[in-house]
């Protein structure tokens, strides 16, 4: 399998403000000379499950720590964007963050296998995949200096549309929203024009006309209000992709052996939680969705045939690419599975 391409050009992160310079630039301890202090950057809202979840687990690490480790978490993009928040850990900028693994894609074949159509459809087959693939995601990390603390899947991702979606062809010509690689490139794949929109800025991009219709969950439907822009989603369950959170391996290794353990046992829990979380907020976004007018559907045979036609394009071109450790990845997810 490929190794993470360290010829990529490191972006330097933008400084929000004088007040963010001042908060990454302080040493980050707290109270007493002993009380360490992290900042955690993640960039979604407060509304998010995900972001609920990473909450609690700071709140986790604080109590079990007796206040020895504070970790501060800051939401929706405010102290560093997407893109660079895993560069910003990297360096030790901060000391933990939250990303979506996939927009990792570019690096290794190994973050973009959850955002294959038809790899892992259920939350069952996403967790396996999660076990699966946690060791390899784990040593790619640790090359960079970085610790995975834990990963927590999306709901099922559907097609937002302003009309009924029928056939795949309907899709032909439309701005898409594509937040990574291969949703770019399975949009491509059924005629549409993949867009790259962050979250955040989901309703300008519909408001202004720059996406037409997205491919996301039905969690992401709801935070953004979908309904004042379209009102149809179909819920195809393409892939379950996921958040993980992580940190710097310096940063984690200057604690004493309590604190660690204390982050590792919030970390467990962390999962745990957010999982369930996951699939009570899918519920929950369906009805919300249902309750602001949108009419939720599902593919029939034909539409669900192209819709894998264009995801096996994706899985062929991804094996290719995986070579031998992607195979032997895949057969441990199966194993998993059928364990």
């Amino acid at each position: 399998m490929r190794k993470p391409n360290d010829s990529l050009t490191r972006k330097t992160p933008t400084v929000k403000s004088f007040a963010w310079l001042a908060t990454v630039g302080a040493l980050a301890f707290s109270g007493s000379a002993l009380a360490a202090q992290w900042n955690l950057a993640t960039p979604y809202g407060d509304a998010s499950f995900h972001t609920k979840n990473t909450k609690q687990f700071a709140e986790d690490v604080t109590e079990a720590t007796d206040g020895e480790l504070t970790v501060i978490v800051h939401s929706g993009g405010s102290l560093i964007s997407h893109g660079e928040i895993k560069p910003s850990v990297r360096r030790g900028t901060v000391q933990a963050g939250e990303i979506f693994l996939s927009i990792l894609s570019n690096e290794s074949p190994v973050y973009e296998l959850d955002t294959l159509p038809g790899v892992a459809s259920s939350y069952e087959e996403a967790f396996a995949l999660w076990q699966a693939s946690k060791p390899d995601i784990t040593e790619l990390f640790a090359k960079e200096g970085l610790m995975p603390l834990y990963a927590v899947a999306w709901p099922a991702q559907g097609i937002y549309t302003d009309f009924d979606l029928t056939d795949v062809s309907q899709l032909k010509g439309l701005r898409i929203r594509a937040p990574n690689i291969n949703t770019q490139r399975f949009v491509e794949n059924v005629g549409g024009k993949p867009t790259e929109t962050e979250e955040a800025d989901i309703p300008t991009a519909f408001s202004t006309g720059r996406v037409d219709a997205m491919i996301t969950s039905s969690s992401t439907g709801k935070s953004m209000s979908a309904w004042d822009y379209v009102k149809h989603y179909n819920d195809a369950k393409l892939w379950l992709p996921k958040n993980i959170v992580f940190v710097n391996k310096r940063a984690f290794d200057r604690l004493d052996e309590s604190t660690q353990q204390a982050v590792l046992d919030a970390a467990k829990a962390a999962e745990t939680r957010g999982w369930e979380a996951s699939k009570a907020d899918a519920d929950e976004s369906a009805k919300v969705l249902t309750e602001n007018g949108f009419t939720i559907s599902e593919p029939d045979a034909k539409l669900a045939e192209d819709l894998k036609a264009a995801g096996d394009k994706l899985f062929q071109d991804w094996k290719s690419r995986a070579g031998e450790e992607g195979q032997q990845l895949l057969e441990r997810y199966r194993a998993d599975l059928d364990a």
